[in-house]
């Protein structure tokens, strides 16, 4: 128990100091720094929507056609 306690909290005490290290040496300010985020954070967002609409359309499609009675030959 003590090791897993050691190293959750060496764990955390080097997220903090690498979060930290990394804003600190960022090349851009932080209010440019926050838009750029911003910006790909709803770039992932529309590619994630668009993706699920495109697979949507495609499986309603297969759907419809699992559905038509099919003739037989």
């Amino acid at each position: 128990m003590r090791k897993l306690f050691s190293f959750l909290v060496g764990a955390i005490l080097g997220a903090l100091v690498g979060a930290t290290l990394a804003l600190l040496l960022t090349p851009v300010p932080g209010k440019d720094l926050q838009a750029q985020m911003q910006d790909r954070v709803r770039f992932i967002q529309n590619e994630v929507k668009g993706a699920a609409a495109a697979r949507r359309t495609e499986l309603e499609k297969q759907l419809a056609e699992m559905r038509t009675p099919r003739k037989p030959e």
